[in-house]
């Protein structure tokens, strides 16, 4: 009973600390194929078989009650720590060479998920790129308002030149 109430509140506390969560099922996976899946996920998320009773229990005290429904047959869940989006898009691509991996949903940001919503996540770019994407922008806004500025200055020059040689040419 005191290891139930342990496990209990280490996956509530799991569920706390975590920016995202995504369950699956993993039915039919080897343990070999379950390796390779946390080996892939291990930079960004810790993926653990779970008891169904068990972490419904957790997942209500840590005031998370949208898996209540989801919670049957084997379930595994990775508790993201890292960028949600890679996580979604290796758990996609893992899926996609084992389709006896399947995504039932997660819970992110304070809202649940439908594997189709994870498997949206998982379309979108990582933050990363993102992050980059922005610095250009920013750089190519930066660049543009200079040549703005600059932009008068060089007019005024090209014309105080072309009065000049007009004087010149006029003596």
């Amino acid at each position: 009973m005191a290891t139930k109430e342990a496990t209990v509140a280490e996956l509530a506390g799991k569920f706390r600390d975590s920016n995202a969560v995504v369950l699956t099922e993993y039915r039919g996976l080897t343990v070999a194929q379950l390796k390779e899946l946390r080996g892939t996920l291990r930079e960004d998320a810790s993926y653990a078989v779970v008891k169904n009773t068990l972490t419904k229990r957790a997942a209500n005290e840590a005031g998370i009650s949208v898996f209540d429904d989801q919670l049957a047959g084997p379930s595994a869940i990775a508790f993201v720590h890292g960028d949600t989006v890679t996580v979604a898009k290796a758990l996609r691509d893992f899926a996609k060479a084992n389709p006896l991996l399947v995504v039932k949903g997660g819970y992110f940001d304070g809202a649940p998920l439908t594997a189709s919503e994870v498997e949206k996540l998982a379309d979108l770019e990582s933050r990363e790129v993102l992050l980059a994407k922005l610095a250009g922008a920013m750089k190519a806004s930066l660049f543009q308002a200079a040549y703005m500025f600059n932009a008068p200055l060089a007019q005024a020059v090209r014309t105080v030149d072309a009065l000049r040689a007009k004087q010149e040419s006029a003596a």
